[in-house]
């Protein structure tokens, strides 16, 4: 470890402080990218539950100084135990309700909200590494995680972009679309590996859509051009690429 961070690990009002603002800091900062992209978890998400980490472990360090020095002999007496990463198992425990409630069924059977879920949970645990006074892997666990909310995204983004394999959710006016939207498919050198009918509710009315599960041509097309060239067709109300 690092000598310099020393006395900041000792457990004076000095170090408490650096340790909680410390935890709010890096927690702002992985929640402002994810404001940004107006997510269900922002700014203040991630800042809160850092801070809560943070101190959650900070009240454990303070019951076990408290109970090697003024309650010594009554734990001495009583013959009382003290496990301090209790407090870390419930924090664990404790956000996995908070981050199940980011994640929603979307439409077409789409999971949404894992990676804000993921997202809690590592800031979390930055967190107590923050109230733990482990500066160290406070630094490396911000860049880290930054590096794949954000810096990941585009590159993500990218190779979704140039598979081969892709998703289409259409909406259309009467079931016999299908043998239009299949042909525009295949015409464009794609196959077509799986078909899922549908009903989706629009203006109180229930119209047939379908998701088609698509292999482009290995001289495909972009995404978009696919994208676009079913959107032409009559009797096509909506279009959209399901993002697995």
């Amino acid at each position: 470890m690092l000598s310099i961070f020393d006395s900041l690990r000792e457990f004076t009002f000095l170090s408490i402080l650096l340790r909680m603002v410390l935890a709010m800091l890096c927690g702002g900062a992985i929640g402002y990218g994810r404001t940004k992209k107006s997510r269900t978890a922002g700014f203040r998400t991630y800042m809160l539950t850092a801070i809560g980490a943070s101190l959650s472990v900070i009240i454990a360090m303070y019951e076990y100084e408290l109970m090697q020095s003024i309650w010594k002999d009554v734990v001495a007496d009583v013959g009382m135990k003290f496990d301090a990463s209790r407090f870390a198992s419930s924090v664990i425990g404790g956000i996995g309700f908070l981050s199940a409630g980011s994640i929603i069924a979307g439409r077409h059977h789409q999971v949404e909200g894992l990676t804000t879920a993921t997202g809690l949970f590592a800031s979390v645990c930055m967190g107590m590494a923050a109230g733990a006074g482990f500066f160290e892997c406070v630094t490396v666990s911000l860049l880290l995680i930054i590096l794949a909310l954000e810096v990941m995204q585009p590159l993500e983004a990218l190779y979704k972009r140039r598979k081969r394999n892709i998703t289409l959710a259409v909406e259309f006016d009467d079931v016999q679309t299908i043998d239009t939207i299949t042909g525009q498919i295949k015409g464009m050198k794609a196959e077509i590996m799986d078909i899922d009918i549908e009903r989706t509710e629009k203006a109180g009315d229930l119209l047939p859509s379908a998701v088609f599960s698509v292999r482009m041509a290995k001289e495909k097309q972009s995404h978009s051009e696919m994208l676009a060239s079913i959107a032409e067709l009559p009797g096509v109300f909506a279009v959209e690429e399901l993002i697995s």
